[in-house]
């Protein structure tokens, strides 16, 4: 059979499958967004505590994604919930560096003129610091969901949801009948989503950042 008579065929469960893939890393980008920039702002104008935070989300990149999978097997079992824990715990470094460095871009002048103003510590970070560090925060989730997307087709080693269930199976009957398709799809599945995923961020980027920060 043909690729795109494959596709003609097929593509109502590729779609699902898509939403599948595009929902849990959504769900894990969340929830590593909240961690990682809480974090940033938590351990920001600490050094030490700074130092300590990016070496610990740091050491999880370090852990080969079929490893990660399986150690959390036993804590969380299989499908969804070793899917997004694995994938958040991803996610947070790239943020969370971010978060770090967008913050210490803060011009030294624009902090103290915010103080001048009598602005609270809670005020200065919500109304100047994180404004400021915006661009360089949003670069960070970015990176970190392009990252995730192509490590959530691993997850079908757990029996996890999205494109990598038909990379899997087509790579575990390679020789049968569509098992190449199964495993194009997949793979120009996750392309596509990357692509998409990027080019939302691209369009969230300019509507959230102000005109003079973007230009």
């Amino acid at each position: 059979m043909s690729f795109a008579s494959y596709l003609a065929q097929r593509w109502q469960h590729i779609l699902v499958l898509v939403a599948q893939h595009a929902e849990v890393v959504a769900i894990a980008v969340s929830i590593a967004t909240v961690v990682g920039v809480g974090l940033g702002v938590a351990v920001h104008g600490r050094p030490l505590a700074n130092r300590l935070a990016l070496a610990a989300t740091g050491t999880v990149l370090t852990i080969p994604s079929f490893a990660l999978f399986g150690l959390l097997i036993p804590l969380v079992g299989l499908g969804t919930a070793p899917t997004v824990t694995a994938l958040a715990l991803y996610a947070i470094f790239p943020i969370l560096r971010n978060t770090i460095t967008g913050l210490e871009s803060v011009p030294a002048s624009v902090a103290d003129a915010a103080i001048g103003m009598g602005l609270s510590r809670t005020r200065r970070l919500l109304t100047v610091r994180l404004p400021l560090a915006w661009p360089v925060v949003i670069t960070g989730i970015r990176l970190a969901t392009i990252m995730v997307v192509a490590i959530a087709a691993i997850a079908a080693s757990v029996a996890g949801p999205g494109l990598g269930q038909l990379i899997f199976h087509g790579l575990a009957h390679t020789g049968g009948v569509n098992a190449l398709n199964d495993t194009l799809a997949g793979v120009i599945g996750v392309a596509l989503l990357a692509l998409a995923l990027d080019l939302l961020f691209t369009v969230l980027f300019r509507l959230t950042t102000s005109r003079g920060i973007r230009d």
